[in-house]
């Protein structure tokens, strides 16, 4: 892996600067990618737009920016979008700033020549990194430290960049795309934030999300992932038609490719959900819906026996095994649903009793 050290001019940076939905934001003679097309939008208050510009009048250092080189020639901005966005918005006239000692705020074009020549002579310290994507994904991390931190899935976009990433983002990144429109009641997390374009690729891939983003990097369109999307959410929609908020932030991707060809009455499955959420031992009501396709109480999270009721049942059972019948200190035993959850038991003290550990895992086991 390289890593490059370089000083470029606000001069250079704004040149043929260009800032709309289609085409992102470009700068650097078109070399410069600040933010590719429906990645995440701009997000500096005003306050902070001011300080950065505040800074470069004053000819104090920025922080150090971080540029990947893509083997086109151009360049993505992996830390630094938002002081580079600043600048070249104020360039461009689109905000005023209050400068020290000024009562009235400045545009760029009411500033006197002297200092806007400043201004763009002003030079930014930017370290470009080339390598190979593993390289490059490791040193990403090891930058992001700072700011307005990238996620995980922002970092791999900058490793992956290519003709995939940019049609995906289309439909995945952008406040009110269609996969916002489509499934954001069953989607945690923020598109803008790249979260919805992670969790589908996870559910694709089996969580192999670099591996499918390194394989389909150059592709032109990214049409399997949504129509695997649109799959997902008929699905789901056709299983379980009753929306309860709970159904948000289930691993709906993994659940349908698991069962999307059993056969599923969603009559019968409404019923089975509608008594589970009723149960108050029921802790983790999101795990209803995995529970009636799987049968695995782990979902659910029943509710244990409080040190109350296990106190109670072992003064009850004076200190005894209930199945073994050997003495044993209450921090050597362990409470046990008498009937099983699943077979009615309830979590109350008439359905306790206390095992030995090797007692209780035994009948576990079984």
């Amino acid at each position: 892996m390289q890593i490059k050290f370089t000083e470029i001019s606000i001069r250079d940076l704004v040149q043929d600067y260009e800032n709309n939905d289609e085409n992102g934001v470009k700068a650097y003679d078109g070399l410069l990618d600040i933010r590719p097309p429906y990645q995440r939008e701009f997000i500096y208050k005003p306050e902070q737009q001011q300080a950065v510009i505040r800074t470069v009048d004053k000819g104090f250092p920025l922080n150090v920016m971080y540029w990947a080189a893509r083997e086109d020639g151009t360049f993505e901005i992996i830390d630094g979008q938002q002081r580079t966005l600043s600048i070249c918005e104020y360039i461009e006239g689109n905000f005023s700033v209050v400068f020290e000692g000024d009562r009235n705020p400045y545009a760029f074009t009411n500033l006197p020549a002297d200092r806007q020549k400043r201004i763009l002579e002003y030079k930014l310290t930017v370290y470009v990194c080339s390598g190979t994507d593993s390289e490059k994904l490791d040193w990403f991390r090891t930058i992001n430290i700072a700011g307005e931190r990238l996620t995980e899935q922002e970092l791999r976009n900058a490793v992956y960049a290519g003709s995939f990433v940019t049609e995906a983002k289309k439909k995945f990144s952008k406040t009110n795309c269609v996969a916002y429109k489509l499934g954001n009641k069953y989607l945690s997390g923020s598109c803008i934030r790249q979260d919805y374009l992670e969790t589908v690729i996870g559910w694709l891939n089996g969580g192999k999300i670099s591996e499918y983003m390194s394989i389909h990097q150059h592709d032109s369109n990214a049409d399997e992932l949504w129509l695997y999307f649109q799959n997902v959410i008929n699905w789901l929609t056709a299983k379980f038609p009753k929306y309860r908020k709970e159904m948000k932030a289930v691993a709906w991707g993994e659940l349908y490719n698991t069962h999307k060809d059993d056969k599923l009455d969603a009559v019968e499955l409404e019923k089975h959900v509608a008594k589970l959420m009723q149960d108050s031992d029921v802790q983790k009501k999101s795990g209803i819906y995995a529970y009636v396709l799987d049968g695995d109480e782990h979902y659910l999270g029943i509710r244990a026996f409080d040190d109350n009721t296990k106190r109670e049942v072992y003064e009850r059972q004076k200190g005894i095994c209930a199945l073994c019948g050997k003495p044993f200190a209450i921090e050597q035993m362990e409470a046990d649903h008498i009937t099983p959850w699943h077979a009615g038991g309830r979590t109350i003290a008439e359905n306790c009793q206390m095992l030995c550990r090797e007692c209780n895992r035994r009948k576990s086991g079984k």
